[in-house]
């Protein structure tokens, strides 16, 4: 039986990707006549270009995309900053050989979803555009989805639904879950995309009047575009008409510049700012995920990013539970994202608060490397004494025996166990590696790394009987 995904933006397409690479059967339903054509969610930070490589479309987000350009801030016509996105927000990012992609890749939301699309279109699926979920009922056995195409009402028989239809789901509002939080009721941002003449070089371009970036009107280049992404932050009783002329209009009250000539609007929106997460991820058949499950603020660009990385999470889980493995394997999809949706909803409301001022708190890390679920349900390390490399970490890049990248051994839908020293243990299902010595895996030559097929470090052991029985859960 089919999975049924209700929403084709970047975590729908992530999702229906990870599922039909494993040979699961998926119909992506969207209510849009086609793709999103906006450049909304932007940057991808490091964590999520691995997961794309692991997708395979590694080379076409290059490509598609460029290195996340530095901020020139003006005041007036007069240029009196360029700083980098990490400067702007006090953060860092971790380099090295165990960090494949050390820094943001800018790249328009549209054409990563594009990428996804083309992906998902090679492993023999699609997207049906056009279909409307209104209503959905589940049993013990599989869900009934409600779709209404072209005036015609049908039913889809599914063994799983998919809510990745964004903020305002139709599928989280069906399913009567809490989503608490807060909306910043006093304040909206205007964003869209249009054409620039005026400008000079690549940057995120922060016209001001004094050169003071809480008033402020942005311009980002986009790579392979003539379009710029405006953003421009107000209060609710300023927000203008949503025109081409009101757009112009701003820029000029906030820069004072009218040499910038502003022209072909392609897309515009108006973003009310919530800080909200549900209370469940999943009812029964029924599972939540991105934007429909956590929203938040668009400050340090983690909205994107967090939920490519649910539908990695619930993917590889879906597909097992659906091939044989204990339905109890769905029960970690909450357990591990719900805390990190948590975590980023609270840095990104203070990143939003802060709207870059200098802040006395530790720097924020975007990066999302550093995510972990360690202690969690799927995290087993039963050494006696441990390193700084953890079960429930992120799997570092580095080098094999082979002289072979890990990340290109880790690709794919398969558990990798990898080994130190000389033992080769024979177990079903599971890849085998025999690992180079490296700074980013502080372990004993007799330690066993079994990495999940997310990238996530499932079992740390010198046992293989822990191995074993683990994977009695998880397969």
């Amino acid at each position: 039986m089919t999975v049924v995904i209700v929403g084709a933006g970047p975590t729908g397409l992530t999702l229906a990707c990870e599922l039909s690479r494993r040979g699961i059967p998926c119909r992506v339903l969207d209510k849009a006549p086609g793709l999103f054509p906006g450049s909304r969610g932007k940057g991808l930070s490091p964590r999520t270009q691995e997961v794309l490589d692991d997708l395979g479309v590694a080379d076409a987000i290059r490509s598609g995309g460029m290195a996340m350009p530095s901020f020139r801030i003006y005041a007036g016509h007069e240029i009196v900053a360029e700083r980098t996105l990490l400067e702007m927000l006090g953060t860092a990012i971790p380099s090295g050989p165990g960090v494949p992609y050390p820094g943001f890749w800018l790249v328009p939301q549209w054409r990563t979803d594009e990428i996804l699309l083309g992906r998902l279109r090679e492993l023999g699926g699609d997207v049906e555009f056009g279909c409307e979920v209104t209503g959905f009922t589940q049993d013990a056995h599989g869900v009934t989805v409600t779709v209404s195409r072209g005036g015609t009402v049908e039913p889809i028989r599914a063994s799983y639904l998919v809510g990745s239809d964004g903020g305002r789901s139709t599928i989280r509002k069906a399913l009567g879950v809490g989503f608490a939080g807060e909306t910043f009721e006093s304040e909206r941002t205007l964003i869209g995309d249009v054409r620039a003449d005026g400008l000079e070089g690549t940057f995120c371009h922060v016209l001001t009047r004094d050169g003071h970036v809480s008033e402020r009107f942005s311009l980002w280049n986009l790579p392979g575009s003539d379009h710029y992404q405006f953003v421009a932050n107000m209060a609710t009783e300023d927000v203008p008409p949503l025109t081409l002329d009101s757009v112009r209009n701003l820029l000029v009250e906030r820069s004072g510049r009218e040499d910038v000539v502003l022209r072909d609007l392609r897309w515009i929106s108006l973003y009310r700012v919530n800080a909200r997460m549900v209370d469940r991820f999943r009812v029964g058949r029924v599972i939540l995920a991105g934007d429909a499950a956590h929203v938040h603020s668009s400050a340090g660009g983690q909205g994107l990013n967090t939920s490519v990385q649910d539908a990695y999470n619930v993917g590889w889980k879906l597909a097992a539970v659906i091939s044989g493995a204990p339905e109890a394997l769905l029960d970690t999809y909450e357990e591990e994202r719900m805390p990190v949706a948590a975590s980023v909803l609270g840095l990104s409301t203070d990143l939003h608060r802060r709207n870059f001022a200098p802040s006395n708190n530790p720097a924020p890390q975007l990066h999302q490397m550093d995510i972990s679920y360690r202690g969690g349900p799927l995290a087993m390390d039963d050494r006696l004494s441990r390193g700084e490399l953890q079960a429930g970490d992120r799997a570092p890049d580095a080098m094999t025996q082979g002289s072979v990248r890990l990340f290109d051994v880790l690709r794919g839908t398969h558990f990798t166990l990898l080994t130190f020293g000389d033992r080769s243990p024979a177990i079903a299902g599971v890849r085998i590696q025999q690992m180079a010595p490296s700074p980013d895996y502080d372990v004993t030559e007799s330690t066993l790394v079994l990495v999940r097929p997310d990238g996530y470090i499932g079992v740390m052991t010198e046992s293989e009987s822990t191995v074993r029985e683990y994977l009695t859960h998880v397969c």
